[in-house]
């Protein structure tokens, strides 16, 4: 069995937007290595609410690394030092004993705090519907194999889709650029032959919606390939570029 830790959680607390902020100090002893640091949060959380203070206010949902919720900068780095893991996935055993771990939310000026760790991320689903739908024949499910896909592509595709939205790439990049995320998005529709009625209408849309909401622009730093815990490749930037620039000539 493992040997029990003691760290101490240094979480940043906020009551509102517009309170004043400021990073806390939470002792927790006696905590097994195997727990995550969600799990761990819960536990200072159910002592926090016993003294009748104001407990931390973080996201989370699946805790399975699949939905995207659990955004946290931890120690500085979005989702924190083990590379393609989720906030969820993140277990103490990745920190020495005695450790001070820091806890802070996205900073980024779409993603407005609402309190603690919790920030406004509802800027992705905007651009997300502002890509609108794909044109489908409804009625029955079709033949799997009535529209051929070339393995390769279906890869690709399935790779940029693996995207779950968290906005670490965001939360890294020194611009809170959202184009890794907005390129994921585009290329796998834009791969299969199932998105190409709306090709360039999607890119178009999202990448307009995209600066509205007040992300800012790439400059290829590699930073948000670096957090991603789903490891989106940069490249589906470029494929982001090529699709723009197509759409932008095919509409001209």
């Amino acid at each position: 069995m493992s040997a029990a830790l003691q760290v101490t959680l240094r979480v940043w607390r906020q009551a509102g937007p517009d309170a004043p902020g400021r990073l806390v100090d939470y002792r927790a002893e006696d905590v097994s290595p195997d727990m995550s640091l969600l799990e761990l949060l819960d536990v200072v959380n159910e002592g926090l609410t016993a003294r009748g203070e104001d407990p931390i206010a973080f996201d989370s949902d699946c805790r399975e690394g699949i939905c995207g919720s659990c955004g946290i900068v931890v120690d500085g780095v979005a989702h924190g030092p083990k590379a393609a893991t989720t906030t969820c996935q993140l277990f103490l055993r990745n920190f020495r004993d005695g450790a001070t771990i820091t806890l802070e939310p996205w900073r980024a000026r779409a993603f407005p705090l609402v309190k603690d760790l919790v920030v406004d991320r509802s800027a992705f689903d905007r651009i997300i519907a502002a890509g609108g739908y794909v044109s489908v024949d409804t009625g029955s499910a079709p033949e799997a194999n009535l529209i051929p896909v070339a393995k390769d592509v279906a890869e690709r595709a399935m790779d940029a889709a693996a995207c779950i939205g968290c906005g670490a790439c965001v939360a890294a990049c020194k611009n809170a650029s959202a184009v890794l995320f907005v390129g994921a998005k585009v290329a796998h529709l834009a791969l299969l032959p199932q998105g190409s009625p709306e090709r360039e209408r999607r890119v178009l849309a999202m990448v307009e919606h995209m600066d509205q909401e007040g992300f800012g622009a790439c400059s290829n730093e590699g930073e948000c390939e670096a957090v991603c815990p789903k490891e989106i490749s940069v490249g589906h930037i470029q494929r982001l570029h090529r699709e723009y620039a197509r759409a932008l000539l095919r509409r001209a």
